[in-house]
């Protein structure tokens, strides 16, 4: 019989009074009886309209029937054939606006907590299983991957399961992309990505890194060295500032400086040296998911008062509910309808104060949210001794500035075909936040898997065409 409770099966959380001092992760997973409590909410519908949301079509029905009937291991397999990092999706991906949306229990109640769920499945089988890669045999065929995020890691997997020599080339010393350097360790542990990756690496793939492409070597020499075909992955790594008097004073982090020192770089561990402010009292200028994770990890590193900074009303910031709701149980301050005109400094150059105007909201823009317009006279202050910037990234420029006939928009994202993922450069096919500009883990992931379609049909074509 299912499992007709209105509301999902609560997972547990540390207390947000302890968990605001620590990394540790917040939420702590399913136990065997509440995964089996949740599993059997699920109606098994036949349509599956959850899947039509899942950018990587796990099948999701079958594999929260597995867990109802007992076979996790079963499970895993489900959702592994289409989705290589299912640890990590079970945590960030936003499920509340993909599959979970599409539940049909979500038309009256709570939707199924599938998120939940794969990242149960995904736990068990790494405390439980050892994860044995399929080989398969080469086809005599090179492909070359730039970047190690979500995008290149899914398109480097799939291109290695269909017998391409694969090799990533990572500009940074480890591979996992936004998954190291940008998401936290209570969010996402580190442990869990590295074990992730390194299933990954074992089917065979190669991987090279400090090796930034556009510096080292060019995606001309990549041709050159024998790739046939080459993706790019590289992400959204540039980051965006307001252009306000003040940016310049010490104090004052992108959101990716700073959270890249903290995640990457360890600098909340005692014995690492990552040099990095110890703020006491912060304004996070954002209302993303990045800059819930930049406020909280400045609560951790020890601030007495974080403030969000957000120029719009909280029903339209683009962070998802559940990271809102456990910043406001760690005590982050949202000042909403607020937006900064400058950053004020002391004599030795240092942040004091960020000022701000109120704003109210107007008719909608093209995006059809209300535009905020500034309130005249409404300016005040607010003391801190650090800002952190996150409104936004955009690709580096470097590769499309350094190969020839790789066209981009206006926001510096890879020009590419919809139905492939091939850019103006023949043989160049890109996805993930090169393409998009910043999004989430998992559309990277399915634009990965696309690419690597097409990449197969690419070089099989050119096969042909030379056989004739």
């Amino acid at each position: 019989m299912p499992n007709m409770a209105p509301k999902k099966t609560a997972i547990p959380e540390q207390d947000p009074n302890v968990r605001s001092r620590n990394f540790e992760e917040v939420t702590l997973g399913y136990t065997d009886e509440m995964a089996l409590e949740e599993a059997k909410r699920c109606l098994q519908c036949k349509l599956k309209p959850c899947m039509n949301g899942c950018p990587v079509n796990v099948r999701i029905p079958e594999f929260i029937r597995c867990i109802v009937d007992g076979d996790i291991e079963k499970a895993y397999q489900v959702i592994t054939s289409t989705n290589s990092l299912p640890a990590v999706c079970g945590r960030v991906c936003p499920q509340e606006s993909q599959c979970e949306q599409k539940c049909v229990r979500g038309i009256k109640n709570e939707p199924v907590g599938i998120g939940r769920l794969e990242r149960y499945v995904a736990d068990w089988y790494m405390k439980n299983r050892e994860r044995h890669p399929h080989h398969t045999e080469p086809n005599g065929h090179k492909v070359a991957v730039v970047g190690a995020g979500p995008a290149g890691l899914t398109c480097a997997v799939d291109l290695s399961a269909l017998g391409y020599s694969v090799t990533i080339f990572e500009a940074l010393h480890t591979a996992g992309g936004v998954l190291m350097y940008g998401i936290p360790q209570f969010r996402l542990p580190k442990e869990i990505v590295q074990k992730e990756i390194e299933t990954l690496e074992a089917s065979g793939v190669e991987k090279k890194t400090d090796m930034v492409i556009g510096k080292v070597l060019s995606v001309d020499e990549l041709f050159a060295m024998g790739f046939e075909a080459v993706f790019v992955g590289s992400g959204a790594g540039l980051p965006s500032f307001m252009n306000i008097p003040g940016e310049g004073l010490v104090g004052v982090y992108s959101a990716n400086e700073f959270l890249t020192r903290i995640n990457l770089m360890k600098a909340y561990r005692e014995g690492y040296d990552t040099p990095i402010i110890h703020p006491q009292r912060v304004a996070v200028v954002g209302g993303g998911n990045v800059a819930m994770d930049a406020a909280r990890s400045a609560k951790r590193l020890g601030a007495q008062e974080v403030h969000i900074v957000y120029r719009r009303a909280e029903e339209q910031m683009p962070a998802r509910r559940e990271e809102i709701h456990h910043a406001k149980e760690e005590g982050i301050r949202f000042q909403l309808l607020t937006n900064p005109v400058a950053i004020h400094g002391d004599k030795d150059g240092r942040v004091t104060e960020i000022e701000c105007v109120k704003m109210e909201l107007g008719e909608p823009d093209k995006s059809g949210r209300r535009r905020p317009i500034e309130i005249e006279g409404s300016n005040f202050r607010i003391p801190v001794d650090c800002v952190i910037m996150a409104i936004g990234n955009s690709p580096n420029p470097l590769i499309h500035k350094t190969t020839d006939g790789l066209e981009v928009n206006r926001h510096g994202c890879i020009v590419v075909d919809e139905g492939t993922l091939e850019s103006t450069r023949r043989g160049v096919f890109a996805g993930g936040d090169a393409v998009t500009g910043a999004a989430t883990v998992i559309l990277a992931m399915g634009e990965g898997k696309h690419a690597a379609r097409s990449i197969d049909e690419y070089i099989k074509s050119k096969q042909k065409s030379s056989n004739h």
